[in-house]
């Protein structure tokens, strides 16, 4: 079991918002639960009343009532607060706890100097931008595409476009130009709103051909709305509407469709590795519901935060803190390049902001150990009571880093969800302490197994990931799916009725998770499966390698198959035998035998995807001689040109039968 790093103060039901609402549960519905898994077991098996319970705890504004919580409980087709209407721009707008004058919005970059939105502001932006998107004939079910980065103006348009009962989706600027189109063709928008240009540390980035490039391949788009991002006195582009112009002043007031509870909010997307994009509907109920649970209850935001989540508008995790504000917390936006000048910006931005809540990746987080960084020794981080990270798993290390070079008194919550809820399924809560390398719980309201390879629950075993009950933030489904074939394929299709979500999870007696990889990347030697992140963790941590990637080839015939194993060496590191042995060595003893890998080749680049998710799936694909577009789509990753080396390693395999032949061993 992994060592305690944190416990919660004796005085937990007082301080945190979850024992607020243990208190309010006491109250008004005579439930009494004397810890946290009491808790979770009532709110996974009474979904009626939990639900239900957020709902009115958190005061959800709604134009009218629902005639039951849950009309249907099976998955797929769960019907959520039937006859409900409601808006999330309206729920988010409130601001619980905040004044007209209270900052609520703090956007930082390295293109232009900080911005600073008010509650009253952002409201008034939100009125303006509504007004200039119905003048632009935008009304309920529209949809309104940003080619934007994370900057007030993104956040404004998806709010005013809620607020009208529209469909919100965006895709970060750095996004190639099939990545975006591949998208967005699916869903094809009426008006898109882009930028022309960024800037990623010092380096300017214009966007204007890729604009371009986008509205031809859109013959839908009936408007385009520039933003005069990196040049402020550049033109909009040709026949388009200057982004001053739509959020101009306005008399006419702030008003909020009210839309059923599973009424589209916004599309998001699978990371788009192979094949079209999958595109998830989120609604608006389902989606504010998750989230009043989950900023709230696990990590315990409230009117007194600064909330700040490094990430990008391509990545679920930006949809997840835009509704800091329901909660009344502030939220932190940043555009740029986290390692610019160094990788103490985020922690001096953290200071400079007062954030109170700082959520960053598993990656970034063991990249900061890797450096020897100490946060301490150059921001205050005093004021920091959470930290966050989700993207991949973080072991031990990393844990014991961040308790060691952050501070000793923040709760550290490992979390893990994805773009298909819109949320973290397995996180923290405060009530329940820290161990290094493991997600403290599973969250309220989501029944999260571990399914052995008979179908059958496990406990202290890996296990395939399972979701047994509905949550009203899975998806209302796939874009242009009628008969929602493609929907059910993509969960349903292993155990009928049960969500699989395709990652390796053990469950621990005492309701602690480690996620070992996905499930469709997982590496199965003899009947042993061995998850990646344990191999990461190992050869990472070897001061010659600054990343890798392992994939395992199944034996047609059944046996051993091959393990593959690619690195990547530091600058002026050497690929030579001793090396290769000390990287088996340590994964031997660290692991076993069965972790030692067949073949080690040396790349230049790990190839991920724009969220920095590693490739295993289509590496592995290409190497069983899948071409490299089939594979994998180019326009959804940060490195493309790192599939190169993968694909000609395919082709020296498929000439030489002898395995001798086929590199380092």
């Amino acid at each position: 079991m992994g060592e305690v790093l944190w416990t919660p103060p004796a005085d937990v039901r007082e301080r945190s918002r979850i024992g607020t609402y243990l208190r309010w549960l006491r109250t008004h519905r005579g439930l009494d639960f004397a810890d946290y898994d009491e808790l979770w077991r009532w709110s996974v098996t009474d979904l009626p009343a939990f639900w239900q319970s957020i709902w009115d705890h958190f005061e959800v504004v709604s134009h009218a009532p629902a005639t039951t919580p849950l009309a249907e409980r099976s998955m797929p087709g769960a019907r959520w607060f039937p006859g409900a209407t409601l808006n999330y721009a309206e729920n988010v707008l409130r601001m619980p706890g905040r004044a007209d004058a209270d900052p609520v919005v703090i956007a930082h970059g390295q293109t232009r100097p900080p911005v600073t939105l008010s509650a009253a502001e952002l409201r008034e932006q939100v009125r303006r931008v509504a007004a200039g998107l119905r003048r632009l004939g935008v009304g309920a079910g529209d949809r309104v595409a940003a080619y934007a980065p994370n900057i007030p103006e993104t956040y404004v348009l998806l709010l005013a476009t809620a607020s009208l009962g529209a469909i919100f989706s965006s895709c970060a600027p750095e996004f190639g130009t099939r990545s975006v189109t591949d998208r967005w063709q699916q869903i094809e928008p009426k008006v898109l709103v882009a930028v022309d240009g960024y800037r990623y540390g010092q380096k300017p980035i214009d966007r204007r051909a890729e604009v371009a490039a986008i509205r031809a391949a859109l013959p839908s788009l009936s408007h385009t709305v520039g933003i005069a991002y990196l040049d402020p006195a550049g033109p909009p582009p040709a026949d388009a509407i200057a982004w001053a112009d739509v959020a101009a002043a306005t008399d006419e007031p702030l008003t909020f469709a009210p839309v059923p509870f599973d009424h589209p909010l916004y599309v998001l997307y699978s990371s788009g590795t192979t094949g079209l994009p999958k595109p998830i509907v989120h609604g608006h109920g389902g989606i504010l519901l998750e989230h009043l649970k989950m900023l709230a209850l696990h990590h315990d935001l409230g009117p007194a935060d600064r909330f700040f989540w490094f990430t990008t508008t391509g990545w679920m995790m930006w949809n997840f803190l835009v509704s800091g504000p329901a909660v009344g917390a502030a939220i932190v936006l940043f555009d740029g390049d986290p390692g610019n000048p160094d990788l103490g910006t985020l922690w001096r931005l953290a200071e400079r902001t007062g954030t109170t809540y700082l959520g960053t990746s598993a990656p970034f987080l063991l990249a900061c150990r890797k450096a020897g960084l100490v946060p301490t020794e150059f921001a205050d981080l005093s004021g920091l009571r959470g930290v966050g990270s989700t993207g991949a798993p973080l072991p031990p290390e990393g844990f014991h880093w961040v308790y060691r070079n952050v501070g000793d008194a923040l709760q550290l919550q490992s979390l893990s969800g994805g773009t298909d809820v819109c949320t973290g399924f397995v996180g923290g809560t405060p009530l329940l302490p820290v161990h290094a390398g493991e997600i403290t719980c599973r969250a309220l309201g989501a029944k999260v197994e571990a399914r052995s390879g008979d179908g059958t629950p496990v406990i202290g075993a890996l296990g395939e990931l399972v979701i047994t009950e509905p949550m009203p933030s899975m998806p209302v489904g796939f874009w242009g799916d009628a008969d929602g074939s493609r929907y059910r394929e993509a969960y349903f299709d292993r155990y009928p009725g049960v969500w699989r979500h395709g990652d390796w999870i053990t469950i621990n007696p005492r309701g602690g998770c480690v996620i070992t990889g996905r499930s469709d990347a997982t590496l199965n030697r003899g009947g042993v499966r061995l998850g990646t992140a344990e191999f990461y963790s190992v050869v990472e941590g070897l001061d010659e390698v600054v990343d890798s990637l392992v994939v395992h080839l199944e034996d047609a015939e059944g046996g051993a198959g091959e393990l593959l194993l690619f690195v990547v060496l530091a600058g002026g590191v050497e690929w030579d035998d001793a090396l290769r042995k000390r990287i088996c060595r340590e994964l031997r003893t660290a692991l076993s035998p069965r972790h030692v890998p067949d073949e080690i080749h040396p790349v230049g680049a790990v190839p991920r995807t724009l969220s920095a998710k590693k490739l295993e799936v289509p590496v592995k694909k290409i190497l069983t001689g899948t071409p490299v577009d089939s594979a994998a789509a180019r326009g959804a990753l940060a490195n493309p040109e790192s599939l190169t080396a993968f694909a000609g390693l395919a082709q020296r395999r498929a000439a030489h039968d002898d395995p001798a032949d086929r590199g380092a061993r």
